[in-house]
C-alpha cells in the first residue's frame, strides 16, 4: 500500500530559529502592537500553534527579540586588541549570511511604544554597558557608546541605505578599513 509520504520532521533549533528571525524582521518594520503571531508563523513558514508551542506568548516571543544577549555574546567575543576589527565583520558578515543585524533594531525602537523602552533598556545593558566593562582607561562609558554608534552607522549603511561599494567591498574588506575606527574607542 503507497500513500503519501510522511511530512518530514521539523528540527526544533533551525524552528525556533525561523522564528525568531521572522520577528525581529517584522519588528524592524512595524510596531509591536500591528504584528500578529499569524503574521510571524507565516514568515516563518509555520504554524500559529508552533509559534506558542515554543515561545509561550507573543509576549514572550517579542521579549526574547528584544533581548540583545546572544547576540551581544558573539559581538563582544574576540580579544581586546582586536575587537574593532571583529564587531565590524561581525555586524556586515550578520547581515549578509542571516540577514539580521545584531545591533540594528536598536534603530526601531521608537516604533514600539513602551516596548522601546525594553528595547533601549536591554541594549545599554547587554550591550554597551558590557563593552563598557571591558574597557580602561577615561571616558570608558562615552567611548563604549562611540563605538557602538559607528557599528550602527555601518549596520545602517550596509542593511537598510544598502551601500553598493560597502556591500560589493564585502565584511573583511570593510572591516579592515573601517575596524580601527571602532578600535580608537576600545583603547585609550
Amino acid at each position: 500500500m503507497t500513500g503519501a509520504p510522511a511530512p518530514a520532521r521539523r528540527d526544533a533549533g533551525t524552528t525556533k530559529a525561523a522564528i525568531l528571525k521572522a520577528a525581529r524582521h517584522l519588528l524592524a518594520r512595524h510596531a509591536h502592537a500591528d504584528i500578529t503571531l499569524k503574521a510571524v508563523a507565516d514568515r516563518a513558514g509555520v504554524s500559529p500553534p508552533l509559534v506558542l508551542k515554543y515561545f509561550g506568548s507573543k509576549d514572550a516571543l517579542f521579549a526574547r527579540v528584544m533581548s540583545f544577549d546572544t547576540d551581544a555574546d558573539d559581538l563582544l567575543d574576540a580579544p581586546l586588541s582586536g575587537l574593532g576589527h571583529h564587531m565590524v565583520r561581525h555586524v556586515l558578515a550578520s547581515q549578509r549570511d542571516r540577514g539580521a543585524d545584531p545591533l540594528l533594531r536598536i534603530a526601531f525602537a521608537p516604533l514600539h511604544g513602551e516596548r522601546g523602552d525594553v528595547l533601549r533598556t536591554n541594549f545599554r545593558a547587554q550591550v554597551v554597558d558590557r563593552l563598557a566593562a571591558r574597557l580602561s582607561g577615561p571616558d570608558a562609558a562615552l567611548r563604549a557608546e562611540l563605538a557602538v554608534a559607528a557599528l550602527i552607522g555601518v549596520g545602517v549603511m550596509y542593511g537598510i541605505a544598502r551601500g553598493p561599494h560597502l556591500r560589493e567591498a564585502g565584511p573583511d574588506a570593510v572591516a579592515e578599513r573601517y575596524g580601527p575606527l571602532v578600535q580608537a574607542q576600545l583603547t585609550p
